[in-house]
This record gives C-alpha cells, sequence and structure tokens, in this order.
C-alpha cells in the first residue's frame, strides 16, 4: 500500500461552451400597455391599469379564454372583444368588483381602465382638498390618510431623507 497511484493528466481540448438558450418574445400592446408576450392572459391582463386579478378572472370567464393561454397567442378579434369588454364591463360582473362604486356625482356604478382611472383620482383628491376635509388636508401636507402611524414610514414618501441629519457644508479654500 505504500506505491500512490499518481493520476496523469492529458492537455484536454477546451470544452464547447454550452449554447444559450435564448427566448424570444414580442409584445403585445393592449389599451396603451406593453404587456410581455410571454405571460398568461390571466397575468399578462393585470398589466392593465386599472384592471385586477378578479377582474382579468372575469374576463376570461366572460370571453371564455384560456387564462393559461400566451398572451401572444391571442387573435387579434380576442384582443379587440377584450378591451371592448373592459369599456363596457357594468353589468357583466358583480358590482363588488368594479373600482368606482357610488360615484360622487352621478351615484352610479362603474369601472375605470387606464388614464380615466388617474383622472377620476386625481379629481377625487383636488375635490377633497378643495372642501378642506380630512382626508384633503392629509393630502395636502403629505401624510399618511387612511389612519397609518405617522411616527415613522410615511416620510419615505418622496425624497428619502434623514430626520435631524445634516451634511457638512465643505470648507472654502484659503488663498494665500
Amino acid at each position: 500500500m505504500a506505491e500512490k497511484q499518481f493520476k496523469t493528466y492529458k492537455e484536454e481540448k477546451p470544452k464547447a461552451k454550452p449554447e444559450v438558450k435564448k427566448e424570444y418574445y414580442s409584445i403585445v400592446r393592449l389599451m396603451q400597455t406593453d404587456i410581455p408576450g410571454n405571460k398568461n392572459v390571466l397575468t399578462g391582463l393585470t398589466y392593465l391599469k386599472g384592471v385586477s386579478w378578479s377582474i382579468s378572472n372575469a374576463l376570461c370567464k366572460i370571453l371564455s379564454l384560456d387564462p393559461h393561454k400566451k398572451i401572444t397567442e391571442l387573435t387579434p378579434k380576442e384582443t379587440e372583444s377584450i378591451v371592448a369588454t373592459l369599456g363596457n364591463i357594468n353589468g357583466k360582473v358583480p358590482n363588488f368588483l368594479l373600482n368606482r362604486r357610488k360615484d360622487f356625482e352621478t351615484g352610479n356604478d362603474f369601472h375605470l381602465t387606464g388614464a380615466n382611472l388617474d383622472m377620476k383620482k386625481e379629481l377625487d383628491i383636488r375635490r377633497l382638498k378643495k372642501i378642506r376635509s380630512y382626508r384633503g388636508l392629509r393630502h395636502a401636507t403629505g401624510q399618511p390618510s387612511r389612519g397609518q402611524r405617522t411616527k415613522s414610514h410615511f416620510r419615505t414618501k418622496g425624497k428619502k431623507r434623514a430626520v435631524g441629519v445634516q451634511k457638512k457644508k465643505p470648507e472654502p479654500v484659503k488663498k494665500k
């Protein structure tokens, strides 16, 4: 057992690098929103502003779409039907799924998507500020408006800064 077997190493040729599989997918544009083509229909529809998981699921059921189908596999007719149904979804889904129930001006229930949702939200906040309600004042001062704690956390909403910490100003160079 005193003999040790030594393994001789031959110069090995460098192995060819394994080919990296590149997955190419297109981007589908629905309602001014880019949706990655490798997403399922159920997941892809949630990229649209104002479309939640529950609305996305309801759309798949209403239009009898396969929720596991890739978004790139949708036909142009199906995409048009999705946009048309989203534009007029009232009455097709239960009211608790709608994002604008008992509208302040009309009192009706409806569902907003895209830029309309942003505009209504901005107008609501502006109205609250104008009538000087509690929520409006909280929005105006940049504080949380839904009962969160203010001892910490809300300060990082805008510019991230530490309270009570000041940067030292560099001293000016003196000329001799």
